[in-house]
């Protein structure tokens, strides 16, 4: 197989808007290029036309293991990420012989949308009819890649708003040299606002502490020496919601700080050319821990309140706090209790494994 391949699509019908062209690598692991047709670039524009027909889609091959075994998923994305930083490419999506898991869990494809990659792990789609299996899964992981869903297929709004995001993945801002780190960063973020909540969106940030163990469970352990504790019933009958909220801020804070510290998410680039599409990566990436930590903090609020309403008796707490223990005053106290639970998750945060965070915080995973 040759070591590099192009196709371009036809024009799409003419429009009055400028069509967005998007290059897609794919990276071929020479264990299993053999077994994957030859011209796999070009059979892919026709399906890609017709799944997502507003967009001009252009496709180059090349063959490239990335890392050496032994390797894992995470392994494998990072080193696309690169290989597509390098190449200039839109999006990236790997067919490799690596087996790709879950925790457990063997997964067809594991995903980025963050960082536009998606990995197809080759043999788990069987021995027989590979390269159809294999068009009709990279033509998926496309879309995926993009925020769109298989629901969303006959949905002409989604299609639309594929589209806008497929145009400020395509389209480059205009280079000022002058523009210092939070300059550029302000003119990412304005001109990306949808393409940036389409990836957070697709990356899942609720499901983020899920795959936390460890920051689960010493936000649990706190959350319950906290509600036993009188000491800060007295601190939450005292303080106003001004302070409480304060804190809540400065808990939630604390919890993305470590994750994105302690797990290196915030990346830098390496050349002039890459500094967007990193921009992007760190913005999206920063705001799906955000998401992620606040939807573990309601959560975490919630508990408390049943847990304060199970397990701190009415009589006692009036009795403690010197006044009627009513709805407000459980209120505060499951306030107080999250604020505090979710300091101890930073602590837990602290004390996961930096590839853990880093899987949690930018892939998903498809059977």
């Amino acid at each position: 197989m040759p070591d590099d391949r192009s196709a371009t699509a036809a024009d799409p019908a003419a429009a009055h808007e400028p069509v967005p062209e998007l290059l897609v690598g794919l990276v071929l692991s020479p264990q299993i290029a053999g077994v994957l047709p030859r011209d796999l670039a070009g059979s892919l524009l026709t399906p890609l036309h017709e799944r997502y027909p507003g967009v001009r889609w252009r496709l180059t091959a090349a063959e490239d293991r990335l890392v050496v075994p032994p390797a894992d998923g995470l392994d494998l994305l990072e080193a696309a990420r690169d290989r597509m930083l390098d190449e200039d490419w839109d999006l990236v999506v790997v067919l490799t012989d690596v087996p790709l898991k879950d925790g457990r869990s063997p997964v067809l494809t594991q995903l980025s949308p963050v960082h536009g990659v998606g990995l197809v792990a080759v043999p788990a789609l069987g021995p027989v009819h590979v390269g159809q299996k294999v068009r009709q899964t990279v033509v998926r992981v496309v879309g995926h890649l993009l925020g769109h869903d298989a629901e969303d297929a006959d949905d002409a709004e989604a299609q639309e708003e594929l589209v806008r995001r497929a145009r400020q993945r395509a389209e480059d801002l205009e280079d000022r040299p002058e523009d210092n780190a939070v300059q550029f960063t302000a003119r990412v973020l304005g001109g990306n606002v949808r393409l940036l909540l389409g990836m957070i969106r697709a990356n899942r940030p609720w499901t983020l502490v899920v795959r936390l163990s460890r920051l689960l469970a010493l936000a649990a352990a706190t959350g319950v020496l906290t509600l036993v504790a009188s000491d800060l019933w007295l601190l939450a009958a005292a303080y106003g919601p001004w302070r409480l909220g304060l804190l809540g801020l400065l808990s939630v804070g604390a919890v993305t700080g470590a994750l994105i510290v302690g797990a290196r998410l915030w990346e830098r680039p390496r050349r002039r050319a890459e500094r967007e599409q990193v921009a992007l990566f760190n913005l999206a990436t920063a705001a799906t821990v955000a998401i992620g930590v606040v939807v573990f903090y309601a959560a975490v609020f919630a508990l408390s309140w049943l847990g304060a309403l199970l397990l701190v008796d009415g009589d006692v707490f009036a009795a403690v706090i010197g006044a009627p223990a009513g709805a407000d005053e459980y209120g505060k106290l499951a306030w107080l209790t999250a604020t505090l639970a979710t300091v101890g998750g930073a602590l837990g945060a602290g004390l996961e494994d930096d590839d853990a965070v880093r899987a949690a915080a930018y892939t998903r995973s498809e059977p």
